[in-house]
């Protein structure tokens, strides 16, 4: 093996890696969220939506409406809530507060609130409105997420076939 293949094989590794980042980015443009694509951690919306499924995310909308499947944010956890608006309340031409709640669950979600309040602010908390989804694919990211060794195993296969790779 000489020098040229494999810096070409490193190369090729950038660009895939630079590739993918470019993909999400764009695709965070064009749906006007940080986040497009997030997975379902939590049985709090089913039946609507199970654990492990993959769900698509718009934030291009002005207003949601009732009924709404929203993904929020709450300051101080990592983990976007993904909950069904149960009411909203417009103020004003842009600004529009929600109520949510998890299709499985018995209560809204005030308690999950940030500073104890009653409503979401559509424009500061929520990452998007679901127009779309894939039913279990996203299990692969919460096993390799749960399971620390599955993370090794991956980052071992894919270091591998980087160096063992003929092209």
């Amino acid at each position: 093996m000489n020098l040229r293949s494999e810096l070409q094989k490193l190369l090729n590794v950038c660009f895939l890696f630079a590739s993918a980042y470019m993909f999400w980015q764009g695709l965070a443009i064009a749906t006007n969220s940080a986040s497009p694509i997030v997975v379902v951690l939590s049985g709090s919306m089913e039946p609507a939506f199970q654990r492990g499924d993959i769900l698509f995310l718009w934030n291009r909308n002005t207003l949601n409406q009732v009924g709404d499947v929203v993904v929020y944010e709450v300051e101080g956890k990592q983990i976007p809530i993904v909950h069904r608006v149960l009411r909203q309340h417009n103020n004003g031409a842009d600004k529009q507060f929600l109520l949510t709640k998890g299709d499985n669950n018995a209560g809204n979600d005030i308690s999950l609130y940030a500073n104890k309040k009653i409503y979401l602010n559509k424009s500061k908390e929520i990452v998007g409105t679901v127009k779309g989804y894939f039913p279990q694919l996203g299990y692969i990211t919460i096993w390799i997420s749960e399971n620390k060794y599955a993370k090794f195993a991956l980052l071992g296969m894919l270091g591998l076939s980087a160096l063992l790779g003929g092209e």
